[in-house]
């Protein structure tokens, strides 16, 4: 979650709610466990992911945080749920039976105090499903900009703003196949790749792929494809 700022404290709470079970891959965060392959794999198809110094902005639990580690990254994992920060770090150590050099720094901080103390610092900054729970998204991009170093690379996940992603995450995850709290979503503050992709260069990035991120819930198989409907993923570079 966001600085003082740009933060909703009912988001949270709601997500510290989760913290527990986070890394329960049949619990309310079953989606993310489904989606992180895809994810990361995307982030490493961008950078070569050995010993690059890379921000998880919104980390929560930590999932993708630990895949980009054992990838190879040097990982600065960042959320203001003190909650989830303290399940990622108990998660962590949990993980150096079978991987004992692993590695990463948690932190309970804001996007706005980590540019601020770190600017030009990551060679990759990832930030998944967080903006549309902020209440200034510009403000957000902001951050995560001023974080990256020439030549960086910025990787975003988010939901459309369209009436198929409003049955898919609301409707259908929240409502009917009840797999997410219901009021974790609110449709007016997704946003379309043409808007992210907007912040993003008005930022002074340079804006190079938006790819869709299909999802079957019914056989928790999750892929790349064109269609951006639903939820898609963002990379653009910082100019050098």
């Amino acid at each position: 979650m966001q600085a003082a700022t740009n933060v909703s404290p009912e988001e949270i709470a709601r997500f510290g709610k989760l913290a527990a079970r986070w890394w329960d891959p049949d619990g309310e965060s079953r989606p993310l466990h489904d989606l992180n392959p895809v994810r990361a794999a995307y982030v490493a198809d961008r950078l070569n992911l050995r010993s690059a110094r890379v921000a998880d902005v919104g980390c929560g639990g930590g999932l993708l945080s630990e895949a980009l580690a054992k990838a190879g990254a040097r990982v600065t994992g960042i959320d203001l749920g003190e909650k989830v920060i303290e399940i990622a770090r108990l998660h962590m150590h949990e993980s150096r039976l079978e991987t004992p050099n692993l590695e990463i720094d948690y932190r309970v901080q804001s996007s706005a105090d980590l540019a601020a103390a770190e600017p030009e610092s990551f060679d990759a900054v990832c930030c998944m499903e967080l903006i549309e729970h902020v209440p200034d998204p510009a403000a957000l991009v902001g951050d995560l900009v001023r974080m990256l170093k020439p030549g960086g690379v910025l990787v975003m996940s988010t939901l459309n703003r369209t009436p198929a992603a409003f049955g898919a995450a609301i409707l259908g995850a929240e409502y009917l196949m009840r797999m997410l709290p219901r009021g974790t979503h609110h449709y007016a503050q997704f946003l379309k790749p043409s808007e992210l992709g907007r912040l993003m260069r008005h930022a002074g990035l340079e804006v190079d792929d938006v790819s869709g991120l299909g999802y079957n819930p019914i056989s928790r198989k999750a892929w790349l494809s064109r269609f951006t409907a639903v939820n898609y993923l963002i990379s653009a570079r910082k100019p050098a």
